[in-house]
């Protein structure tokens, strides 16, 4: 029996996330150890205190199942952003809520409208429901917001814009994003992807839009500022209407009782973001000096990672790195050969790449 067969063709087609390698995957590869990870754009101070005291309590829980519409959480919130607690869509990290957006919206016959050099999770979750997925030709490796305009169609169901973008970290100005987002047909969802959006210096209210733009939705999550990627907790804010479709899509118990814990305090513990922006912030400067001392060039970035072209097959460097205990991240398959993208760790961690990446490539 070839299962293929029966399979819906958009699935048998699609090719799945390659996320960053593990590190015990690399230990048991080539048996190295003291291994640096700096792949999968997480937060390397680990969870708060306070998070940590959060998630011992509630594990004395662990037999019952959550709270299947994690009513502490979205009070919390409802709370920080002014908002109303129908607004609000829970899910497994923000991968979770963009995949259950798409499923309550859009049909195979619907488009869905996102850049070139983007997030992977747009054009599988795309594929993976078998609407067609139209691609915006970026511009100085960001979205090209008047290509975007240009390609809105009768068909287009739903439009994904990353901001900060993942993987290159380029960023839209809030004004032009806004009169983007003004100008896209009610009947069109815009849906703004916020995942990094802690670790940039604009001070914007994305979220005051949400009152003028009936069809914006905003996606956050706690995997990366706040420390919280192995819990997997994200969220959705939208209109009440938009809302109330997406929870009727969306599974009761997709945030586990740990997770909803450490969201809820981690919410509030303001000292640590800041720690968190400032580690981040030293990190940028001490990985670009370190490229432009080596005559690299890379993408500016309002994340957590930077983007650097080594000059060669990204692949082979990737693979050198990682037989010296260094995982980054090739983005060969965004359409970037040369390109890897490198999470901002500590200082000792981003030092250990850049001395290593200097001797692979013979600039020292």
């Amino acid at each position: 029996m070839n299962f293929c067969d029966i399979a819906l063709q958009s699935v048998t087609q699609l090719q799945p996330y390659v996320p960053g390698k593990p590190i015990e995957e690399l230990e048991r590869q080539y048996g190295v150890t003291n291994i640096v990870k700096l792949a999968s754009n997480e937060n390397p101070l680990g969870p708060s205190p306070r998070v940590l005291a959060a998630v011992q309590q509630a594990s004395k829980s662990l037999s019952l199942y959550p709270d299947g519409n994690g009513f502490s959480l979205k009070s919390a919130l409802a709370e920080k952003y002014q908002l109303e607690l129908n607004q609000i869509t829970l899910g497994n990290g923000s991968n979770d809520v963009l995949e259950i957006i798409a499923r309550t919206f859009v049909s195979a016959e619907d488009e869905v409208l996102y850049s070139q050099y983007t997030f992977a999770v747009y054009p599988i979750v795309t594929q993976a429901i078998g609407a067609k997925g139209v691609v915006a030709p970026a511009v100085d490796f960001g979205h090209d917001l008047d290509a975007m305009a240009n390609l809105i169609t009768d068909r287009t169901k739903v439009i994904f814009i990353a901001n900060p973008n993942n993987p290159t970290g380029t960023y839209l100005a809030a004004d032009k994003l806004e009169a983007f987002v003004a100008n896209v047909p009610q009947q069109t969802l815009v849906v703004l992807d916020e995942a990094y959006v802690e670790y940039g210096d604009q001070d914007v209210d994305t979220m005051s839009w949400l009152a003028i733009y009936p069809n914006l939705i905003i996606t956050r999550t706690f995997s990366k500022a706040y420390g919280l990627a192995g819990l997997r907790v994200g969220f959705a804010l939208s209109n009440p209407d938009v809302a109330d479709l997406i929870n009727r899509v969306r599974q009761p118990f997709n945030v586990n009782s740990l997770a909803l814990a450490a969201a809820t305090v981690a919410l509030t513990d303001d000292d640590y973001l800041v720690e968190t922006k400032n580690t981040n912030d030293a990190g940028m400067k001490q990985l670009t000096a370190a490229c432009d001392a080596m005559g690299l060039a890379y993408i500016p970035s309002k994340a957590n990672f930077i983007t650097v072209d080594v000059e060669t097959n990204a692949n082979e460097v990737f693979e050198a790195l990682l037989q010296q205990g260094v995982i980054v991240r090739p983005i060969g398959g965004y359409g970037l050969p040369q390109h890897l993208r490198v999470s901002i760790g500590l200082e000792s961690e981003n030092q250990r790449f850049i001395d290593t990446l200097a001797t692979i490539l013979g600039r020292t």
